[in-house]
């Protein structure tokens, strides 16, 4: 009897730890063959996250309507933990019906339990509502958006700050991403159209759960027909005229987001690991054929924690291979060959860098599957600071004609001469986008054949040809760490290319910038530093704004022992003089300082901003900020990024004599090589006596200024 009452308390607690598992799923379907008569095959692919073992939960049941009959495939393994501590896994399954009727159908299934989370969820519900009815735009029935997650996100509690989730649709629609339940993470917002979380507030540590319903709708007015000719009309999504707005198919996508404890940094690359290219970017489109071997390599860097592992959400047969590089730097290389079971499947791949302590970004593309590669022309691309210039040889690409190809916006023209067809794009139109892609931003746009929406059949071979330009995130074209004149280069999707020059001038005429070969600059106590910003933009109207600067005993701009010169657009060292110059230029003269302390170094780092000029809400229009009440909405379409220079070192002088002579504009900057161990202790014992009497007749000085010999 003892023996029995164990045996069963095992088999219980065996099947609570089971049922406390579920990590979250998500499905797509889409048409396969249309049968005469009317008969339609349908194709389901869901993926289901849990621990180990990796013991399938969701047994899909027709819910309403005809849904013929489901035939399952054997659950397949996709990924699993590889770091010992959750042993979490995720498993693929396609199912597959033929369908009789032509109404619509939902499959569904629900049951418990989810992992143990923040909110005690317990309960889950899987839902998908399918319509095979004709569409009046692509002639077949329509396919649901394609979205997945990687089976464990994990990410610091100070540096959650947006989630981006893959919403791609294989028919062009437009995806929306309904979470009924969203409500409960009062400290998260999302954004429905573009399927991206974000935070607003500290998140409890531990699990979140998130079910999320994917919908569609089309761009413009279509029909879905039955097979008996009777139609009915499917609008595109409008929130506020009142029209029946009504999704075209829903499918779910449900994860859990684990918070894990706060790390120092969240700048990617130390604690959290950075992808670099060539790392796809999230929500790429990629093109494999069916029999051919498809290859992504993936890239990472950590240089706080070592990178074990990339979690990967793909189908079930892909395999991966890691290689450590250097600095840091791992890569994984993913290999898969589509099946003919895949033909014309949207694959979601989803993946992350993997470290104990924490995870990179997660980033999602889609593979298409073809029954032969996509024909791509030879074509070389051209890199200016804000478009993008690219030649297809002809020769390449025998029998297309040019007039059936586009861009992807279709209002821009394509041209041509005898031996190639052109383009050209802006930065920011013809459909060009930007990703980050950890190291770069990258602009892409396409060249893709056209295809009439009102026809069946084409007789013109499909193109495709990607290209894109990828521009440093910041670049420094100073080849020493001495500064000397050091342009800082940009690159943002509404302002292109830009960069920045931060320049020591010999006086306040700001036209002979100090020769380079004198750097690092020695200087002398009280002279003038005469320094100049520029901004440079191909832009015609943009206008300049310092919003600070700030100096330091070394290179880091963040370092605990700092003096500000200028704060929220306000000066605040009483030497400093800014002299008249145009929108792009910012020419300020201040007088030299040290750190006390031993420091013999001073660099000044500025944070800078470019600003449409006459924009009324930038914040180069709201200029200086002493109050913080005074700041109030900005446009940030107007205005490019807080981006920071630095300039420097600059040492002080141990000779300290004048020249005799000083220019009649008011004295220009003196640079001593000699060295004077009497003048340099006779500046020392000046500095103590002069320290100790501001000391004693101004004791409510800022503590800041209580480092520095300003002024003397």
């Amino acid at each position: 009897m003892a023996h029995a009452g164990l045996l069963l308390l095992i088999s219980l607690t065996i099947s609570v730890g089971q049922a406390f598992s579920f990590y979250g799923g998500s499905m797509t379907f889409m048409p396969g063959n249309r049968y005469p008569g009317g008969e339609v095959e349908m194709h389901f692919y869901y993926r289901e996250s849990g621990k180990l073992p990796c013991d399938p939960q969701v047994a899909w049941v027709c819910d309403s309507g005809d849904c013929g009959i489901l035939t399952f495939s054997e659950p397949e393994v996709t990924e699993q933990d590889h770091s010992g501590q959750i042993n979490w896994c995720q498993y693929e399954r396609h199912m597959t019906t033929n369908v009789t009727g032509d109404e619509p159908f939902t499959l569904s299934d629900s049951g418990c339990c989810w992992a143990n989370n923040v909110h005690d969820v317990r309960e889950w519900t899987l839902h998908s509502l399918v319509d095979t009815r004709q569409r009046s735009d692509t002639q077949t029935a329509n396919k649901s958006p394609v979205s997945a997650t990687i089976p464990n996100i994990r990410v610091p509690q100070n540096c959650f700050q947006h989630l981006h989730l893959l919403a791609h649709d294989p028919d062009g629609d437009n995806v929306r991403c309904k979470c009924p339940f969203c409500h409960q993470h009062p400290n998260i917002n999302l954004d429905e159209d573009s399927c991206t979380l974000s935070s607003n507030g500290t998140l409890d540590l531990g699990l979140h759960v998130f079910e999320f319903t994917m919908e569609d709708y089309p761009v413009s007015n279509i029909t879905l027909t039955k097979e008996n000719g009777i139609s009915s009309v499917r609008n595109p999504y409008n929130q506020t005229a009142n029209i029946d707005s009504t999704a075209l198919s829903q499918v779910p996508l449900q994860f859990g987001v684990e918070i894990l404890t706060p790390v120092h940094s969240c700048v990617p690359g130390v604690n959290r690991p950075s992808l670099l290219t060539p790392t796809p970017l999230h929500g790429d489109v990629q093109h494999a054929a069916v029999g051919s071997v498809h290859i992504i390599t993936l890239r990472a860097q950590s240089s706080g924690n070592s990178i074990f592992d990339f979690q990967v959400s793909g189908p079930w047969n892909m395999s991966k291979s890691l290689r450590n590089a250097s600095q840091g730097v791992t890569e994984a290389m993913l290999t898969w060959t589509p099946q003919e079971s895949d033909l014309h499947h949207h694959v979601p791949v989803c993946f992350t860098a993997e470290t104990l302590q924490s995870q990179s970004e997660m980033r999602c593309i889609v593979i298409i599957v073809a029954k032969s590669r996509v024909l791509s022309g030879e074509a070389e691309v051209f890199c200016e600071d804000n478009s993008i210039s690219i030649a297809i040889s002809k020769a390449s690409m025998k029998g297309i004609d040019q007039n059936w190809l586009q861009l992807r916006d279709p209002t821009c023209s394509l041209t041509s001469n005898e031996t190639h067809i052109l383009g050209m794009v802006s930065l920011d139109t013809c459909g060009t986008t930007v990703e980050d892609s950890g190291d770069f931003m990258v602009f892409k746009n396409e060249i893709n054949s056209y295809e009439n929406p009102n026809e069946v059949i084409t007789r013109h071979n499909q193109v495709k040809i990607g290209f894109s330009c990828q521009y440093p995130k910041v670049a420094s074209v100073s080849n020493h760490y001495i500064n000397k004149k050091s342009d800082f280069i940009f690159t943002e999707s509404r302002f292109g290319t830009f960069s920045y020059s931060f320049d020591i001038f010999t006086d306040n005429n700001f036209s002979s910038p100090v020769d380079p070969s004198l750097y690092p600059l020695e200087i002398n106590l009280m002279d003038v530093l005469y320094m100049g910003i520029a901004a440079h933009s191909a832009l015609p109207e943009v206008q300049l704004f310092v919003e600070s600067c700030r100096a330091t005993p070394d290179d880091n701009p963040y370092s605990a022992l700092s003096y500000d010169i200028i704060k929220e657009g306000c000066i605040l060292d009483g030497t400093v003089e800014v002299y008249h110059s145009d929108a792009r230029t910012y020419d300020f003269g201040i007088q030299a300082f040290k750190f006390t302390g031993g420091y013999n170094e001073v660099y000044i780092t500025c944070s800078v901003i470019l600003c449409v000029e006459g924009s009324s809400n930038s914040r180069c229009a709201q200029g200086c900020l002493r109050e913080p009440a005074r700041k109030r909405r900005r446009d940030v379409s107007k205005e490019t990024d807080r981006h920071h220079i630095t300039q420097g070192p600059f040492r002080v002088a141990r000779h300290t004599q004048h020249s005799a002579a000083e220019s009649e504009n008011g004295g220009s900057l003196h640079i001593s090589v000699g060295t004077a161990v009497f003048s340099g202790l006779f500046i020392v014992s000046i500095v103590v006596l002069v320290g100790l009497w501001v000391y004693n007749s101004k004791k409510t000085r800022a503590t800041d200024r209580m480092y520095l010999m300003s002024n003397f």
